[in-house]
């Protein structure tokens, strides 16, 4: 089966981020206007990193002095930089491309690839595409550009193709006409050095690239690095999509009854045990948590459930169990009930501890049981991950 890659880049991310924010404030759109992101004015080191449309009208480029901006345009609006805002719209972007495919790569904090091999046909992937692009557009405030092709190579190489808001494709057939004519520069991996190697040797154009003599690249670039230019220039390249699983969310265990249980201390029994299978589960994947919920089905498979947030993100055990224990009496008056669950959520990885917790003088010997639970228990990461 052919392959069907997507690489989707968000148009001028940073501004158009900013941008979001300050519409959704009330502030004017900076996207209509010459506009850049950039460090403190005042600072004579600080770069553009990225740069509006008409800005780039102008001639203005990311990376350049914010000074010589400045001076090709003296009312640039400019805006500064908010890496923790940046995150959060990286982070909603890529969720709605996982909607799509679960092989997916990012490739920066602005873009990744997509897999879509056996989730679209040719003929229909810029009809799919172009959903994405248009969902991204309207639940987010900004636009990205897609680019299609049967490999990533030439993916990431038709999304740079015009901007912004557009699908392109580049499939092997189409490389003669869209891709050889381009400037070699343009080519994923060729950076200045070597352009300038290159067009010493009079090859100015992708298509030069393609047809050049494999033995004369290594002489300019060395052995390794010409057969990749060479094989990129023919529009070949086989690297997979490097899939990345996606953060867990929760993570829950439950058990149930052969027989309904109505004892207390047969309910805490198993209460116990999937506590210390949930929190297994999140200490092996590396989480704490900040969330307990806990539930109880009814013979008639009705459920009454209750959760609680915990003071600090823990991962103890002991801790999630006795949270568990004070949710209990809140949702189970004695009927006989034929399943108990137990879920955590709320996760971070930071793994500095809160000095409150050690106000109890047991946390060691809990944490101590869990080290030897973990020891007894041990398998390898992935198997019952959290879900």
């Amino acid at each position: 089966m052919s392959r069907i890659i997507f690489h989707i880049d968000v148009n001028s991310a940073f501004l158009s981020w900013n941008a979001v924010k300050m519409v959704s404030g009330g502030e004017p759109d900076i996207r209509l206007v010459p506009s850049v992101v950039s460090g403190d004015p005042a600072d004579r080191r600080s770069i553009v990193t990225a740069a509006s449309m008409p800005a780039k009208k102008l001639g203005i480029k990311t990376a350049e002095p914010l000074s010589s901006a400045l001076r090709k345009c003296p009312d640039l609006v400019v805006v500064r930089g908010d890496w923790e805002w940046y995150k959060r719209c990286s982070a909603a972007f890529v969720e709605i491309c996982r909607r799509y495919s679960p092989v997916l790569q990012r490739f920066s904090i602005d873009e990744c690839f997509l897999d879509m091999t056996g989730r679209t046909e040719k003929k229909t992937a810029v009809e799919t595409a172009t959903r994405l692009k248009d969902e991204v557009k309207s639940q987010l405030g900004f636009t990205v550009n897609v680019g299609i092709g049967s490999n990533k190579l030439l993916a990431k190489m038709a999304s740079d193709f015009e901007k912004p808001d557009r699908v392109h494709t580049l499939w092997m057939e189409e490389v003669p006409g869209k891709m050889w004519p381009l400037k070699v520069r343009d080519l994923l991996w060729v950076g200045k050095k070597t352009e300038e190697k290159l067009g010493a040797r009079g090859i100015d154009t992708v298509g030069q690239l393609a047809g050049t003599d494999p033995a004369l690249l290594a002489e300019l670039v060395g052995k390794k690095f010409a057969q990749q230019l060479h094989e990129n220039a023919n529009g070949r390249d086989d690297e997979p999509v490097e899939t990345e699983r996606a953060e867990p969310k929760s993570c829950s265990a439950e058990r149930t009854f052969a027989h309904d249980l109505s004892a207390p201390e047969d309910v805490d029994r198993q209460l116990f045990n999937v506590a210390c299978i949930v929190a297994h589960r999140i200490r092996r994947e590396g989480f704490r948590a900040q969330c307990v919920s806990v539930a109880v089905k009814y013979k008639d498979f009705s459920v009454s459930q209750k959760q609680c947030t915990l003071p600090h993100p823990t991962d103890v055990t002991a801790i999630i169990l006795n949270a568990g224990r004070r949710l209990l009496p809140d949702i189970w008056d004695g009927t006989p009930i034929r399943q108990v669950s137990l879920g955590v959520s709320h996760f971070v990885r930071d793994r500095s501890e809160q000095l409150v917790l050690f106000e109890d003088s047991r946390l060691e010997y809990y944490r101590q049981w869990d080290r030897d639970y973990d020891a007894a228990h041990a398998r390898p990461a992935g198997d019952d991950a959290a879900e």
